[in-house]
């Protein structure tokens, strides 16, 4: 048998510019493993197989690679009357048949070839071993009972010394390192077999046995490199993925998405195009936009603008459905520079400016809520209970606001005077028990010895001097309300494993009395020393710590917002004049050196500061001098200036009020202390009035 009788004398053809998926394409309909690639001449250069696709695709390459870069460079030829025993393969499964002119006449497949032997084959008419001797990929010849009796060149070069006779093909397999899985139709069978980089499966068919008598049939195997194939098959399905990733991120974009090819073909759009538009899938895709622009569906294209301008484009276009929208065109370009895609995003101005009046209409909304909250805010500062100026003040007081909403157990942190009472007070007031009792109690106010029955309440005759008909504790008396207990970090630690006991049990029980009583009651706390520092040194439990801390609050000392110190000042002033039925003013000065105060008594102690102010001003306007008096009497000697934030200018005016304080006590006079200071008289005069100093 010659090459002349299994060659395919139907050629193929392929462009050098023909793509990938062209030659895939060509592949699949004719049913051919390679195609001649024709050069610019029209005369073909070299060809282009099936092996040479996958190979491509396996190594990276894309769909729309020109079959040039991956075809082969030299071409392997065979003359028509060349004897198929006689072939070299080269380890290529595809060869050109050319005639003495060197002229491509057809093509030998080795993928067909076993099939256009096998009539031969069986029949015995053709030496097998020779004809499929070089076959290009391994073959075996094996028993009824599976050992190998035969194996060509590219068996032996796989299989090495395992391809012995008389070795079962699964041993050989084995041996030569392969993992190898057995068919699920055939058990004896192998079906595939892997090792390293290589993927054979194995096709098989039956054969006269050549090498005895018997009526058992021998079986031709064939193992087929499909490793490249297998490479291709994972990308196709991570392109797969991909495709269906990228079709959704479309699909999901709230703007209208059209997309083109470079000749203004529709290949795709979006839901949010259909919805916007009216204009379904099935209507526009595969067709030519210059084709829809005729037929009414827009009255003109921004595709069609930018396959003229390869810029991008934007227009306001009409669709049939009576829409207006807005549509930007932006071109793709492949790696050379030619338009490969149109991509269109649109959106609905109808749509654009109703988003835009809800817009105005939420801004509106959003400044009516900032004003009424603001007036909240200053309606809550009217009562000088508090002052919400500063943000860490917003922040505490919006806090206070949510915790009103629940029954968690409060923990009030901060310095003395900083206005944790009131604090307290805005969650009751705020909260749905606001209508029933709010108890107060200092554990620091009580004598130890009847804090007890302060907190828990006594029986007739429980101890002398209790009173006859009992009393009950206020716990009892906060029923269903709320209860704060002030300076918790003062409480005994005796009392302290009590008042846990009634905070885990909701059960109270009175001194002298053995059946307790149910109480429900929202505790908060409220401590001006660092109680984790007391629970560190044992001097306060740490369970009825963290049973009270299940939401802390720190109320910031009035240093750390001192802006808030002006508001204080005038709602004070207004309270207190209201009180005395006086009118008292402050001058601005005044206000200024009260606001640079540090103030260590917090707002209690700015409230009795402005009290002292109010009642013994003599005249209708507080001075600087009236405040600087007011404080050193406070602090019962000179030592006003320790509450003076250290400015330089403090300083200086320290040093000399005091100066001049000690030359008039030491001179007597403020002529002499003038002389002394080298100073005018007028001077000294006028800076001890100032600083409140007596002149003699």
């Amino acid at each position: 048998m010659k090459v002349h009788d299994i060659m395919q004398h139907n050629a193929h053809f392929l462009r050098k510019d023909d793509t990938l998926r062209e030659a895939a394409a060509l592949f699949r309909g004719s049913g051919v493993g390679g195609a001649q690639v024709l050069g610019d001449s029209g005369y073909p250069e070299t060809i282009f197989t099936s092996d040479d696709l996958i190979r491509a695709l396996a190594g990276g390459a894309n769909l729309s690679d020109p079959v040039s870069h991956h075809a082969h460079r030299h071409i392997c030829a065979v003359q028509p009357d060349t004897p198929v025993d006689e072939i070299a393969w080269y380890e290529n499964r595809f060869l050109a048949v050319v005639d003495s002119l060197s002229r491509i006449m057809g093509c030998v497949d080795a993928s067909r070839l076993l099939p256009e032997l096998a009539p031969g084959l069986a029949d015995g008419t053709e030496p097998w071993s020779r004809a499929l001797a070089r076959f290009p990929e391994p073959l075996l010849l094996c028993d009824h009972k599976g050992a190998i009796g035969w194996a060509n060149d590219a068996a032996k070069l796989v299989l090495g010394a395992a391809a012995r006779r008389g070795a079962g093909l699964r041993q050989a397999l084995a041996g030569a390192g392969f993992d190898v899985e057995d068919d699920p139709v055939e058990p004896e069978a192998v079906a595939l077999a892997v090792r390293d980089d290589s993927r054979y499966v194995t096709l098989r068919w039956q054969v006269p046995d050549p090498f005895s008598q018997s009526a058992e049939p021998c079986r031709m195997v064939w193992l087929r490199d499909v490793n490249d194939r297998h490479a291709v098959l994972g990308k196709l399905r991570g392109l797969r993925d991909l495709s269906r990733e990228l079709r959704s991120i479309i699909d999901s974009s709230f703007d209208g998405i059209f997309i083109t090819d470079g000749e203004g073909v529709t290949l795709q759009i979006n839901r949010a195009y259909e919805r916007i538009t009216g204009i379904r899938a099935e209507e526009v895709v595969g067709r030519s936009m210059r084709e829809l622009v005729r037929e009414g569906f827009y009255d003109q294209s921004v595709t069609l603008l930018v396959l003229e301008s390869l810029k991008t484009e934007t227009i306001i276009q009409k669709v049939k459905r009576g829409k207006t929208i807005v549509v930007t065109g932006n071109p793709i370009l492949d790696e050379k520079g030619k338009l490969w895609r149109v991509v269109t995003n649109v959106r609905d101005v109808t749509e654009l400016q109703r988003l835009q009046e809800e817009l105005e209409k939420m801004s509106a909304l959003h400044e009516r809520y900032r004003m009424e909250l603001d007036s909240l805010r200053k309606s809550i500062g009217q009562g000088g209970r508090i002052v919400v100026r500063s943000k860490r003040m917003r922040d505490v007081y919006e806090q206070a606001l949510r915790l009103a909403q629940v029954d968690s157990t409060v923990l009030i942190l901060g310095e003395s005077g900083v206005g944790k009472e009131v604090v307290a007070s805005i969650i009751h007031e705020h909260s749905p028990r606001n209508d029933k009792p709010f108890v107060k109690i200092s554990c620091a106010a009580i004598p130890e010895a009847l804090l007890e029955s302060e907190l828990f309440g006594y029986v007739q005759g429980a101890f002398t001097g209790a009173c006859r008909a009992g009393k009950p504790g206020v716990f009892e008396l906060a029923h269903q309300g709320t209860l704060f207990l002030d300076e918790i970090g003062e409480l005994p630690l005796g009392l302290q494993a009590k008042l846990l006991r009634v905070l885990q049990e909701r059960k109270v029980l009175r001194l002298g009395e053995v059946r307790p009583t149910d109480v429900d009651v929202r505790i908060m706390a409220a401590s001006n020393r660092d109680l984790e520092t007391m629970m560190r040194h044992g001097l306060f439990r740490s369970d009825l710590y963290y049973r009270l801390s299940v939401v802390p609050v720190v109320v910031p000392p009035l240093r750390e917002r001192r802006e808030a110190i002006f508001d204080f000042i005038y709602r004070f002033l207004g309270s207190f004049n209201r009180k005395y039925g006086l009118s008292r003013q402050i001058d601005p000065e005044a206000c200024d050196y009260l606001a640079a105060c540090s103030w260590p008594g917090n707002v209690r102690q700015l409230e009795n500061t402005m009290e002292r102010l109010v009642v013994l001003c003599q005249g209708d306007v507080i001075t600087r001098e009236a405040a600087t008096r007011a404080l050193v009497t406070a602090k019962g000697g000179d030592d006003a200036e320790n509450t003076i934030e250290t400015g330089l200018r403090g300083i200086l005016e320290t040093a000399e009020r005091e100066a001049i304080r000690q030359a008039l006590t030491t001179h007597g006079s403020t002529r002499k202390a003038a002389r002394a200071l080298k100073v005018n008289q007028s001077t000294i005069v006028r800076k001890a009035h100032r600083y409140g100093l007596s002149e003699a």
